[in-house]
């Protein structure tokens, strides 16, 4: 099961007291203090794994909590530092503060770390009060208490590619045609119900990762279908490529059904994110082997700023040429960046 977003509680451990304590020995008398310190809590720590793949762990487990500290002893024996606790996540995540909405942290690459909370600091034994006027102090500093805060982890996959478009655009045969990926495939709306990654191979050593992510409509943005779920997955892409369906397109209105459909997509990722419009595209019509030869060469001969491709996955019409322009675009921005 694919799980992109979890709420969690998180407390750091607190510190363990300092002792109050005297040297108690035969014929040593005026012993003086000698109670030891706490030990310190432990810490929480988000660990990033590429291992990981969703957050379906945290559907089991939401609460996560750091050992405290053990309190001081005599013969100034200091307590033992709490665990700490490590939660570990897939690459992509992100940590929010569950009450304000704010980024406190984004967990990218494999074996990268993030401190939550910082454990209590151990209190202090009553050696460490023991002074000329007070030989014997009776007093010990408390530990320090322990954190606690509520976030919220959302889960962005990290991929090459994104496929843009409308339900059944062809976007789950394309992936399982181009990749390993076996995603559900049917005809009818909403069959990608989750975002699925595909590793494309290319050549011999190169290869790129493809996102198929469910199919948006009009409204997206607002939440509308399966709204957010698609769009929080597409920030992270570095190519966006449009599926069109050609079997949707009528000879008598190509330039007008076409503009309707991608202008409806364009609107739906500058509502979430305006940024999204500043990632290089690659326009793609889809099942061109079920529309006629005299649409297939309109389609051909339309001028557009953006690079187009006509496909067809089920006769792997013009799949390798796509693979090839999508790895001349990304090799590109590598370049420029």
């Amino acid at each position: 099961m694919f799980l992109d977003h979890a709420k969690i509680s998180i407390k750091s451990g607190a510190g363990g007291n300092g002792c109050v304590s005297f040297r108690r020995e035969k014929f040593v008398p005026k012993g003086g203090p000698n109670g030891g310190d706490g030990g310190k809590g432990g810490d929480v720590i988000f660990k990033a794994s590429s291992q990981l793949s969703t957050l379906i762990d945290f559907r089991y487990k939401s609460i996560h909590k750091a050992q405290r500290g053990e309190h001081g002893q005599g013969s100034l024996k200091t307590g033992k530092n709490g665990k700490d606790e490590i939660i570990i996540v897939p690459c992509g995540s992100i940590i929010k503060d569950l009450e304000t909405g704010k980024i406190i942290a984004e967990l990218l690459n494999d074996g990268q770390e993030f401190l939550a909370l910082k454990g209590g600091r151990g209190g202090k034994g009553n050696n460490h009060f023991k002074n000329s006027t007070n030989q014997a102090p009776r007093i010990a500093q408390p530990g320090e208490v322990a954190k606690e805060e509520t976030v919220l982890i959302e889960l962005k996959l990290i991929a090459d590619v994104g496929l843009v478009g409308f339900p059944n655009a062809g976007k789950s045969t394309l992936i399982s045609k181009i990749s390993s990926a076996k995603p559900k495939i049917a005809d009818y709306a909403f069959t990608t119900l989750v975002p699925n990654l595909g590793i494309v191979k290319y050549g011999e050593y190169e290869s790129f990762v493809v996102a198929d992510i469910p199919g948006i409509i009009e409204g997206a943005s607002g939440g509308k279908g399966l709204g957010l779920q698609f769009l929080r997955h597409i920030e992270r892409t570095r190519l966006l490529l449009f599926m069109i369906d050609a079997t949707k397109l009528q000879d008598a209105k190509l330039k007008k059904d076409f503009l309707k459909d991608y202008d409806t997509l364009l609107k739906e990722l500058k509502k979430y994110e305006a940024d999204l419009m500043d990632k290089p595209k690659i326009i793609c019509f889809t099942k061109v082997d079920a529309i006629s030869d005299e649409l297939k060469t309109k389609l051909q001969k339309m001028k557009m700023k953006e690079h187009k491709i006509l496909i067809s996955s089920v006769t792997g019409e013009n799949l390798k040429e796509l693979k090839d322009m999508i790895w001349k675009k990304l090799k590109q921005l590598t370049i420029d960046n």
